[in-house]
Order: structure tokens, then sequence, then C-alpha cells
């Protein structure tokens, strides 16, 4: 699959971390429901629909934040997967409402598969920065 490279790196460095925290339940446990912890589920979506990408439409930001089409098409399947569950809670639910809702697990499965692409996609680029095309 063709690395369009990363127009902004900084950009990069905040959304593969939120993806990885979407794959990982035991860190929003521990994080996003303790009230003393910075982050939550809502920085979460700021990250990966407003800030920094648009999980809902991530076609634009290929090249930019997105290495890659499959970046894009599990970046994409992670929007509508979130998208259920933010449709199936009551308005005002806070993360614990999110991550109880049995369609979380879809959310995190997707988030998964989509950091594992992400990672692997972004050591294949250093190594190829630092010893040359396809090491």
């Amino acid at each position: 699959m063709t690395d369009h490279g990363i127009e902004f790196p900084v950009s990069r460095l905040h959304v593969v971390p939120a993806v990885l925290a979407l794959a990982t339940p035991t860190w929003q446990r521990e994080v996003w429901l303790n009230s003393e912890e910075f982050e939550d589920l809502d920085y979460i979506v700021h990250v990966l629909f407003d800030d920094f990408c648009d999980a809902d439409d991530p076609a634009p930001w290929l090249g930019k934040s997105l290495r890659t089409e499959e970046e894009v098409a599990l970046m994409k399947e992670l929007g509508a997967a979130y998208s259920a569950v933010e449709s199936a809670v009551s308005s005002g639910a806070g993360d614990e409402e999110y991550l109880e809702h049995p369609a979380w697990a879809s959310a995190v499965a997707v988030a998964a598969k989509l950091a594992h692409v992400m990672v692997n996609n972004d050591l294949k680029a250093a190594s190829r920065q630092h010893y040359g095309e396809e090491s």
C-alpha cells in the first residue's frame, strides 16, 4: 500500500495515541474513569473527529495525519463504530456508559486494527528513513 507520508507530523503524534487509547480497555477504565486524570473520552473524540482528523470523513487527511488508504478506511470504520455507540447511549452520557454499551467492543476492535496498522506504518517509514528503501 502506498505511504503518502505525513504533512503534519504533530497531528500524527496526537492521532496515534488517541487510537491506541481507544484500543485499550484497561487504559480507558484506569484513566478515563479517573477524575484526576487529564484524558477522557471527550478528549479522544476531539482529537479524532475535530482537531487532527475527521473520523467521519478521513479521506482529506490522507498524507496529512494518515499515511495510507488502509488507515483512511479503518479510520472511517472507527468513526462509524463510535457513532453507533454515541447514537445508542443517552444524550450527555458519561464515559462509563459508553464503555458499558455492548457495541463498545466493536469500536475497540476496529481501533485495535487501526492502531496496529498505524504503528506498523510508522515503523516502516522510520526504517526507510534510517536504512533506505525497503529495509
